[in-house]
């Protein structure tokens, strides 16, 4: 079943909405397999129909960040963990990622 996350990014304001919008559009181009779904009332990201990443806006600062699902078995330094056991965000301002 196809969701209409549409709604979910243009109720953010730029640049935040045009961050998003260009992250969904990289994820999806990565693979036939990957498709879209929403989950917890954020945009969500499946492969072979499981969960591997959502997008969303910090809370306080209102910036786009990739919440990878499994992040725990990834490595990088723009990762963070957080106090979450599972899950690593990649925070980005739109002025640095989505250019």
């Amino acid at each position: 079943m196809l969701h209409d996350n549409s709604q979910y990014y243009l109720s953010k304001n730029e640049p935040a909405k045009s961050c998003l919008l260009a992250l969904r559009s990289i994820i999806l181009q990565q693979d036939d397999e990957v498709t879209e779904t929403q989950k917890y009332g954020m945009p969500c990201f499946c492969y072979k129909n499981k969960m591997f990443c959502y997008l969303w806006t910090d809370k306080k600062t209102d910036e786009p960040y990739l919440l990878m699902v499994e992040g725990k078995h990834l490595q990088h330094p723009e990762l963070e963990e957080g106090n979450r056991s599972r899950m690593k965000i990649f925070g980005s301002t739109p002025a640095q990622t989505c250019r």
